[in-house]
Parts: structure tokens; sequence; C-alpha cells
């Protein structure tokens, strides 16, 4: 099976939570896998970039419109949980281990707006 990324935001879409539960690595790794990537072994979201790169992903320019199965990688912030933070777009909202307000997940990432890249697999 090829990436499919409806498939892999709908699974994610269907599986959020109501809140954060600092799960979100685990949950867009099994989104990835419905929408047929199979990535292992890499356990904090900040480490998903070279993961994502080897699966055929590419990181996007500024300014691109976003489609359904892009992925973002959000690197740390001081005073923030030191893994990072994941998700999965589904063509409206993101989507980690839970509906998320915006590609930020939250007020500390949203505030400092630490270093991130946008992935599409071509």
């Amino acid at each position: 099976m090829g990436w499919d990324p409806v498939r892999a935001s709908n699974y994610a879409r269907q599986h959020a939570m109501s809140s954060s539960h600092s799960l979100c690595a685990t949950f867009v790794r099994h989104a990835l896998h419905a929408g047929g990537v199979n990535i292992t072994g890499i356990r904090l979201a900040k480490d998903y970039g070279p993961a994502l790169e080897s699966k055929g992903f590419v990181a996007l320019g500024a300014g691109q419109n976003l489609i359904a199965g892009d992925i973002i990688v959000i690197q740390p912030y001081s005073g923030g949980n030191l893994a990072g933070h994941i998700a999965i777009y589904d063509g409206s909202a993101w989507f980690s281990d839970f509906r998320q307000n915006d590609m930020w997940a939250g007020p500390g990432y949203r505030a400092r707006r630490p270093p991130h890249k946008i992935y599409r697999k071509r």
C-alpha cells in the first residue's frame, strides 16, 4: 500500500482525545501507519524529521498551502516539553493525541514559536 494521506488524517481525527495526554508521537506514528508509512524506533516527537525524510517526506517552504497528511515537527522550547511536538493536518485541523486549536498545540508553543518544519510526502 502506498501513502494515503486521507486515511492517515482520518485515523488521527477518529482517535484523538479531548485533551493532550503527552502522547503526540505515538498517536501520529499510528496515523502514519494507518496511511501506509511505517516508522519505528523514534521515541521523541522532535526527532521525527529525519525518519519522515527517509520515507519520502520533504520539508515545505514558507507560505505553501497545507493539505491533508501534512506533518509538523516542532522542536522544544525553554521551559516546555523536552520531547517537542508532532501533529498531522486533516485538511482543516491539526491532530496529535488531541484535536488542536492550531498547529502550535498550546500556549507555550504559540507564544515562543520554536523551530519547526512541515513535511509532505512526495
